[in-house]
C-alpha cells in the first residue's frame, strides 16, 4: 500500500450470502457484496513514498474535516465537540461545501447506477463524509474521460433548485442539486440527492490518479452539505436492507477486499472476536478508543480518546502529543513537520518491530508490519510510519492502516461500530 495505489471494486450479485454479525437478526436472502480489487502492487510495485504526496494527503484530511465540521455545526446548530482546534468558521447559510482533492491516498471505489433508465458511474465510498457527487454534463473539459451524470436523460431525476459548492484544491466552483434513484449493491434508494459537478480540478482527470467519477459519503446526516439525506440513510429509511449495516474489509492483495451492503461477511472474519463501541456523537462514525500502545506500553494520552472510523484516510492521525509519545522511545524516529501537520520516518531495518496495537472495546488489535511500514524514502534508509499527527487534532483518525487488520462493521440502526480480526 502507497500513495499512488488505487484501489476498485466491481458490483456482484452473492453466492453464498454474507450474513449480518451475532446478536443482529437477520433477513439475510437478499444482501448483496461489492468485490474490492487492489491496483496497489501494479500501480507501485517499488513502495518508495514521495514526501510531497505526504503533505497532499495530510492538507486534504485537515481540510475535509473543516468542511464537515462547518457542515455539522449548520446542520446541528452547535459546534462540533471536537472542533475547538480546527480553522472552522460558522456559515450562516447552507452552501455544500466539499472538499475535492486528489490526495493519491488508496481509494476504495466500486458501481452505482443512478437515473432511469440507470446509468452506471464509480464513486469512492467513504466513512468520513455524508454526500454523493458526481461530474455533470454541463461539467467543462476537466471531467473529460468521467462517466458524466445527465439529469434530463433519466425520467426520475428533479431538480431540487439548490446549488452547491465545491471546495477544492485551488479554490472552489459550483453544482446543482438533483434528486434520483440510485442503485447500489441491489438496493434501490428512491429519490436520493445527487449533487451534479459543473467542474473537477485537474487531478481529478481520469487519465490522472483519480479513476472513480464521483464520491459517495457514508457517515450521518449531520455531515451533509447537501439539503437532502445521505445515501445509506435513504437506504435505511426505504426498508429494503435486511439489516441496516454495512461491512468492509480493505486489502491492499488483488481480490481481498469487499464491502457487504446489508449485512456482513462471516467468511472473513471470527464471529466471537467481534467486538463493538458505541457511536459518542452522530456525525462521524465516532467512537471511543481505549488505548495506543506498542509492545504493551501504553501511551497514557491515548486512553479513552476521541476516535473517527473512516475509510476515506490511509493514515492514522492522531493528536500531536499522542504521536509524539508513541515514538518517543524509537531509536532514529524522525519528525518531519509543515505547518500543522507531522509524519515520522523510522530506520528501515527497525520499523517493523515498532507496530502498534489498538484497543477498542477492550479488544486489543495489533497492526500489521505490512499496513504499518509505508515503504522506504527514496532519499535515505528511513521508512515512513503509518501514524501521523496534526497539531490541529484532540482526536484520533483511524484510516486504513488500521482498517486493513480487522472486518469492521458499521451498524446504522443501533449507532455502533464493530471491529473483529481477519479470518
Amino acid at each position: 500500500m502507497k500513495f499512488t495505489t488505487i484501489c476498485a471494486l466491481l458490483v456482484v450479485a452473492v453466492v453464498g450470502s454474507p450474513t449480518p454479525p451475532p446478536n443482529i437478526p437477520s433477513n439475510i436472502g437478499h444482501t448483496q457484496r461489492i468485490p474490492l480489487n487492489s491496483r496497489s502492487n501494479t500501480a507501485n510495485r517499488s513502495k518508495v513514498f514521495d514526501p510531497m504526496t505526504v503533505w497532499q494527503q495530510l492538507s486534504f484530511v485537515r481540510r475535509k474535516y473543516s468542511a464537515t465540521m462547518v457542515a455539522y455545526e449548520r446542520n446541528t446548530g452547535s459546534p462540533h465537540p471536537l472542533s475547538s482546534r480546527f480553522d472552522v468558521r460558522s456559515v450562516a447559510k447552507r452552501n455544500g461545501n466539499v472538499p475535492l482533492v486528489n490526495y493519491n491516498a488508496n481509494l476504495w471505489y466500486g458501481e452505482i447506477s443512478v437515473g432511469t433508465p440507470p446509468k452506471m458511474f464509480t464513486v469512492v465510498f467513504d466513512t468520513g463524509s455524508s454526500d454523493l457527487f458526481l461530474p455533470y454534463t454541463k461539467c467543462d473539459v476537466t471531467c473529460d474521460g468521467h462517466t458524466q451524470y445527465d439529469p434530463a436523460a433519466s425520467s426520475s431525476a428533479k431538480d431540487s433548485g439548490q446549488p452547491f459548492m465545491l471546495t477544492y484544491g485551488a479554490g472552489e466552483t459550483a453544482g446543482e442539486e438533483y434528486v434520483d434513484d440510485v442503485f447500489v449493491g441491489g438496493y434501490e434508494a428512491k429519490d436520493q440527492t445527487v449533487g451534479a459537478a459543473w467542474a473537477y480540478s485537474p487531478e481529478f482527470s481520469k487519465d490522472g490518479s483519480f479513476p472513480p467519477d464521483g464520491l459517495s459519503g457514508l457517515a450521518f446526516p449531520e455531515l451533509s452539505n447537501f439539503q437532502g439525506t445521505p445515501l445509506f440513510q435513504t437506504l435505511n429509511d426505504s426498508s429494503e436492507l435486511p439489516q441496516s449495516v454495512f461491512g468492509f474489509k480493505l486489502s491492499t492483495t488483488p481480490g481481498n477486499s469487499e464491502i457487504v451492503i446489508g449485512g456482513t461477511n462471516t467468511d472473513l472474519y471470527h464471529s466471537d472476536t467481534l467486538t463493538y463501541v458505541p457511536v459518542t456523537d452522530r456525525g462521524y462514525w465516532q467512537v471511543k478508543v481505549d488505548s495506543i500502545s506498542r509492545l504493551g506500553q501504553v501511551v497514557i494520552e491515548s486512553q479513552a480518546a476521541s476516535a473517527i472510523i473512516d475509510t476515506g484516510t490511509t493514515f492514522v492521525i492522531t493528536s500531536y502529543s499522542i504521536a509524539q509519545s508513541y515514538y518517543a522511545n524509537i531509536s532514529g524516529a524522525t519528525a518531519h513537520t509543515e505547518g500543522t501537520d507531522t509524519y515520522w520516518t523510522i530506520p528501515c531495518d527497525i520499523i517493523n518491530s515498532t507496530v502498534p496495537t489498538f484497543t477498542f472495546g477492550k479488544h486489543a488489535f495489533k497492526v500489521s508490519a505490512q499496513t504499518y511500514n509505508l515503504g522506504p524514502d527514496v532519499f535515505s534508509s528511513d521508512c515512513l510510519a503509518g501514524i501521523a499527527a496534526s497539531s490541529q487534532m484532540k482526536f484520533t483518525i483511524f484510516g486504513d492502516v488500521f482498517l486493513q487488520n480487522v472486518y469492521s462493521v458499521f451498524d446504522y440502526a443501533n449507532t455502533r461500530v464493530g471491529f473483529a480480526e481477519l479470518a
